[in-house]
């Protein structure tokens, strides 16, 4: 007993000092991910407009709840099961759960794939959404579904044992795979479709009299070609992890095997697989069911305020809805969703980081749970709440002030809409510190057992989010601006309750200074200079090159701030890549003590 006590103490320790290289390996691959996802977006956004950006949009908010409802938690509930297993030395179980997932996966994503084509034909024609040509586009994505269901069997596998490098890898193919097959198929469908209509005045054949009519009836298929290469990224990234699988293993060796307990009943993990991953999915599928309601009733409002007040919504935007927009099948409502969308690829870089804190900490935080370690307990949640607050405050702060900015940068063939989304992006910047911060919090409730909390915060959260933007986008005068009001409100309840809950369960105090007042400061400072600096800028170099200078800028103001002010200690900066070349050089400035 003392003998298998040693080696669990020897394992967690292991498990321990690789917790920062699994955080620097994926929050660097998913920070790629979400560039290049921000790329891709940009780029084929740029071609297809915000009508087409609808097409996205719509696409994704049908997907995502069938993806949710097909993996229901399983990819969480693995990790946190093997994470479990590995602390308590049962290697024998820990290959059982993987080879138990399989069949589930398979039939879940098999099951998500058909409700995703019969999604097709349903949705993007029902009458509160009214965006028809979506069709295609839910069409391509639909296989992503099933592959990427297998995908999540070996990603929640490798991240229950710490190893995050077949996560991080497969993801980066996925990305790449997703952004060239992508692009090029849309760029392709677009430029051929606009030679035929140029040289014969047809597209597919059929005859059209504009040329903006005739670009209306490309960008379904454009949209799709787009989505084309999510579907083949999804097959790629799958390829990957079962070929790795297969020749490289997973790590344990025979001899852990040897001295392991026997297997349990596969009945009894299948029960605690599905018992445990139950509450996570459903909070998962309540989060992705209230992005479609939420989706789906932003286009209702807007066509509502169409209905009830069109001159003062017309007049609002003047000429920069366009003549085609107010002819096209999708209309206002469409075109006003796709500038919320241009926004969208912004927000969505934050949690990446975010979303890497709290997949690297579920295993670390069950790890000490189960053994009932308070220290590593303690140290690793701090942590990733420390983290979490440095990264999401000022990138929120940042977006706030320079969002209009970079928008102006990323779609400058799309101006008249950049207009109408800088509008709404202050106040999603701030909803951003909301939303990432959320992610890691709710996933140590998970680690510490109480996977009931996540589901029933972000439930009430999402009803508080869906009610105010039903009532603010349906204001003429606020429409949709008013589409981040909601999601401001409702992740700041998520956020608050759900940090509350985990520091009441685990009975770990937090230091709120250092954790969130500093950050906040520097963050203040880090935005307002940055601003000023644009303004100095604007009209004497290029747009991108201001953005670009005032953004480092911004990032030098926020990080000698927080070291004059304490908010930056020695344990911090040891977490980034090449921390402790960065402590020598801030001691040799004095900037740190």
């Amino acid at each position: 007993m003392a003998k298998n006590e040693t080696e669990n103490i020897k394992k967690l320790k292991r498990k321990n000092q690789s917790f920062l290289h699994g955080t620097v390996i994926l929050t660097g691959s998913l920070l790629l991910v979400k560039l290049m996802g921000i790329l891709f977006r940009i780029f084929v956004t740029g071609m297809i407009g915000p009508t087409g950006a609808t097409y996205f949009t719509v696409a994704y908010e049908i997907y995502n709840p069938l993806f949710a409802l097909a993996t229901a938690g399983l990819p969480i509930a693995i990790s946190r099961m093997v994470s479990e297993n590995i602390a308590s030395g049962r290697y024998r179980n820990v290959k059982k759960i993987k080879k138990i997932s399989t069949p589930i996966f398979i039939l879940t994503g098999t099951i998500g794939l058909i409700l995703m084509i019969l999604g097709a034909f349903i949705v993007p024609n029902l009458t509160f959404v009214n965006v028809p040509g979506a069709f295609y586009s839910v069409i391509v994505l639909s296989p992503t579904i099933f592959f990427a269901c297998l995908m999540s069997i070996y990603r929640g596998y490798y991240q229950g044992l710490k190893n995050m490098t077949p996560t991080a890898t497969s993801e980066v193919i996925e990305a790449g795979c997703k952004f060239f097959i992508g692009y090029v198929t849309s760029y392709s469908i677009i430029h051929f479709g606009m030679q035929e209509y140029l040289s014969k005045g047809t597209f597919l054949g059929q005859p059209y009299a504009t040329k903006e009519l005739a670009e209306a009836a490309i960008m379904p298929l454009a949209a799709a070609g787009a989505i084309l290469g999510i579907s083949m990224g999804a097959v790629a990234g799958f390829l990957y992890l079962f070929l790795r699988d297969k020749t490289t293993g997973d790590g344990i060796t025979k001899e852990e095997i040897l001295i392991s307990p026997p297997a349990q009943d596969g009945r009894c993990i299948a029960n605690a697989l599905i018992k445990s991953a139950l509450p996570i999915g459903l909070g998962a599928i309540i989060m992705n069911v209230a992005g479609l309601i939420d989706t789906t009733l932003i286009l209702h409002r807007i066509q509502y305020v169409m209905s009830v007040a069109p001159n003062e919504l017309l007049a609002q935007y003047g000429a920069r809805i366009g003549e085609s927009v107010l002819k096209s099948r999708d209309g206002v409502h469409g075109f006003l969703m796709g500038c919320y969308s241009f926004t969208l690829p912004l927000m969505m870089l934050v949690p990446a980081i975010t979303q890497a804190f709290g997949i690297v900490a579920l295993p670390s935080v069950t790890g000490a749970w189960t053994l009932k370690d308070k220290a590593s307990l303690k140290k690793s949640i701090n942590t990733v709440i420390r983290m979490t607050m440095l990264v999401t405050i000022p990138a929120g702060v940042g977006l706030s002030f320079l969002g209009g900015d970079l928008l102006e940068v990323i779609y400058s063939s799309r101006l008249n809409a950049v207009s109408i989304a800088s509008d709404i992006i202050p106040i999603l910047g701030i909803a951003t510190i909301f939303t990432a911060a959320s992610t890691p919090i709710c996933s140590m409730l998970q680690a510490i057992g109480r996977i009931d909390l996540p589901v029933k915060i972000i439930s009430i959260g999402l009803i508080i989010k869906i009610f105010l933007n039903y009532l603010f986008v349906g204001i003429p005068q606020i429409n949709i601006q008013g589409a981040g009001i909601g999601t401001l409100i409702g992740y700041g309840f998520i956020l608050f309750t759900s940090t509350y809950m985990l520091l009441k369960n685990t009975k770990i105090s937090l230091n709120l200074t250092s954790a969130i007042i500093k950050p906040i400061i520097a963050s203040l400072f880090c935005g307002v200079f940055a601003k000023i600096l644009i303004w100095l800028l604007r009209g004497k170099i290029l747009n991108l090159i201001a953005v670009v200078l005032s953004i480092f800028f911004a990032i030098v103001v926020y990080v000698l701030v927080l070291l004059s002010i304490g908010g930056l200690s020695r344990d911090d900066i040891i977490l980034f890549p090449k921390g402790e070349k960065i402590i020598k050089i801030l001691a040799k400035l004095n900037l740190i003590g």
